[in-house]
């Protein structure tokens, strides 16, 4: 067993981890990550990058089965699906050998093992050190004067609904499915649920979505969530909401498995070929040594202060692990401020009204800031101003034109408090939304701003004129 010193020493390489790694790099630190699986994390290699590859696969097979349309003739068209695995696939180990040179450019010391965070021993007297144990059995310990904890999330289970791989499956099995079902039931109704039962949809499976709140999307704008209801009922996807799944009731046989939901007292019989469980995800609290240390864990997740230090100065904590907005750009801009905190650089703690928050469904929705419900409950006097994309010239073009765009101000100081999307690419269009949060930009400065004709982006200059009652071609 052997000791190894280093400047930081970070606990898990998924885009958190890798990315903080990267600055301290920068920043002149040795630096170690020790990652028990594969560089990249969840994200890389069972979260962002697999989904959106599957989603663009089954968003190009849409645009073919509609081609018609757009005065273009195509016969036998047809779902290759293991051919969309292995373009998924290809595209991750792209992105994997990218992270690999990353690491070898910074001259990071990559350790492939579990780790675990040691408490005060005879290689340092204070707790932090970390104990990594390869899949050899052999051990060696890494003395680090910071730690960084980047260690993720996993898919929350539902008690009597675990994934079994064949009859009930998580994101991460689903990413494996050699074949796609006839049928899916999607338990969880949030941004991942929304996703899949799109993603299935297009690909010919019959979905019904199960949400146990009130609304599918209930962190998203109501009118967002009642907009996408709307759209994803007219494709035939079945939808209920204010229904709880009673896992007691699961019967598996044969190529089918059924379930009861109890919706306000009304038991509804379900029934697929496989039922998708996305109810959320937990914490990587566990078997990585907090309990060797003085970091504090209240429900599930590591508290830290604004820049990500835990109760012991010398080890912060940034992603998944600490709860919050579970989004693999917030645990990069985290990582990057837990950094430069160590290097004494003080910046700017991370506002969250200012992250931009996306769904990758068909159409896609995107926000930031506050929903105009947020903005009441926090005693705002709210102006709003929507817009259409059935009247952006680029849209009919494309020919996805059902959506809007919503913007929610204050009243009094004219401050955008949020800035909420539904339809083709705002994915994208959220960044100007976002660089108008960050610049604390008004509605006025937004429509001062020329946008390209045609493009989809008028809308934003629209929707910011119809705050004030001024857009133009509504």
């Amino acid at each position: 067993m052997s000791a190894n010193e280093f400047d930081l020493v970070v606990l898990g390489a998924g885009t958190g981890g890798y990315v903080a790694a990267i600055r301290a790099s920068q920043l002149g630190m040795k630096v170690a990550v020790v990652e028990k699986d594969k560089l990249g994390g969840t994200c890389l290699h069972r979260g962002c990058i697999p989904s959106k590859a599957l989603l663009r696969s089954a968003e190009v097979y849409h645009t073919v089965t509609q081609c018609a349309e757009f005065g273009v003739e195509a016969r036998d068209i047809s779902i290759h699906f293991l051919k969309m695995q292995e373009r998924k696939q290809s595209i991750v180990d792209q992105l994997h050998k990218g992270v690999q040179y990353l690491m070898k450019k910074g001259n990071i010391s990559v350790f492939e093992g579990e780790g675990r965070a040691m408490g005060p021993s005879i290689f340092s007297p204070q707790a932090g050190a970390v104990a990594v144990t390869r899949a050899d059995g052999q051990s060696e310990i890494l003395v680090p004067k910071f730690l960084l904890i980047a260690t993720g999330s996993r898919p929350r289970v539902l008690p009597g609904l675990e994934a079994d791989g064949h009859y009930v499956l998580t994101s991460n099995e689903a990413l494996q499915l050699d074949a796609l079902p006839t049928s899916m039931l999607v338990v969880g109704g949030g941004v991942l649920g929304i996703e899949w039962a799109s993603l299935l949809n297009d690909l010919g499976v019959e979905v019904q979505i199960v949400e146990f709140a009130e609304r599918i999307l209930p962190l998203e704008d109501a009118q967002i969530s009642k907009e996408m209801t709307r759209l994803l009922k007219s494709r035939n996807i079945q939808i209920h909401t204010g229904a709880k799944v009673l896992p007691d009731t699961l019967l598996k046989e044969g190529n089918t498995v059924t379930i009861q939901a109890d919706q306000g007292g009304e038991l509804l019989a379900l029934q697929a070929e496989k039922i998708l469980v996305s109810v959320g995800r937990t914490a990587n609290v566990d078997h990585i040594g907090i309990e060797n240390t003085e970091v504090k864990v209240e429900q599930g997740v590591i508290q830290v202060n604004e820049y990500f230090q835990t109760a012991e100065n010398h080890i912060y904590a940034i992603g998944d692990v600490i709860g919050g907005l579970q989004l693999a750009h917030v645990a990069a801009h985290e990582g990057i401020i837990a950094v430069e905190h160590i290097a004494g650089l003080n910046p700017h703690p991370l506002d969250y009204t200012k992250v931009p928050k996306v769904t990758y469904s068909r159409p896609e929705i995107a926000s930031i800031g506050w929903t105009e419900e947020e903005a009441k409950n926090k005693g705002y006097s709210i102006t709003t101003g929507k817009f259409p994309f059935k009247a952006i010239g680029k849209a009919l073009i494309y020919g996805e034109h059902d959506g809007f765009v919503k913007i929610v101000t204050d009243t009094k100081s004219e401050d955008i408090l949020g800035i909420h999307m539904i339809g083709p690419h705002v994915s994208d269009l959220i960044a100007e939304g976002a660089l108008a949060k960050s610049l604390d930009a008004t509605p006025w400065e937004i429509a001062q701003t020329i946008h390209a004709h045609p493009s989809l982006a008028e809308i934003l200059g629209e929707a910011a004129l119809a705050v004030d009652r001024r857009a133009i071609h509504l």
